[in-house]
């Protein structure tokens, strides 16, 4: 073995860690599946904290959010160095998150999941150096279809953690 291999922080394979991403976004995924489980539009549309998003709302999020980063993905894919534009400063205001409030929660969950699916079977055969395949945003020096990836994730985890403390007052958990 090399020198570099016995190294604790090494990473020997940073596709293995690519990979773990992928199954990171799939669970998560699941996780909003879960807790939106066995409640109906009404409860979904509650508001259980004051001024904060619905389940419904934070659903819509989890959706357009998938469209955003999905397009940035392709952008990084098929342009050279391309420039990433920023979200915005409130999602409240995008008429494509306004628009998906419109239609049923169990259809924008179903669009996400399917959407979800798909990314995630796209990087799964991505190869190792197309993860790597820069973009410019102007909030983060170091942007990459690794760093998206892991954005995204982190992103999200923030609000699964709104969807669950959101989805208690509403009645026991789903297993």
């Amino acid at each position: 073995m090399t020198e570099h291999a016995h190294h604790p922080h090494s990473h020997p394979d940073k596709h293995a860690v690519h990979l773990k991403l992928v199954d990171r976004l799939r669970r998560q995924a699941a996780e909003v599946r879960r807790l939106t489980r066995g409640l109906d539009e009404a409860q979904l549309a509650t508001h259980p904290v004051p001024g904060k998003w619905s389940l419904k709302e934070l659903v819509c999020h989890f959706r357009r959010m998938e469209e955003v980063f999905s397009g940035r993905f392709e952008q990084l894919l098929k342009e050279e160095n391309p420039s990433i534009t920023p979200y915005g400063d409130s999602p409240d205001t995008d008429p494509a998150f306004v628009a998906l409030q419109q239609k049923p929660t169990e259809d924008v969950l179903e669009d996400y999941l399917r959407e979800r699916e798909a990314l995630c079977r796209r990087l799964e055969t991505l190869p190792p150096p197309d993860w790597h395949r820069k973009g410019q945003h102007p909030d983060f020096d170091h942007y990459d279809v690794h760093f998206q990836v892991e954005y995204m994730a982190h992103h999200e985890a923030h609000h699964i953690y709104q969807l669950f403390q959101r989805r208690l007052p509403l009645g026991k958990l789903p297993h």
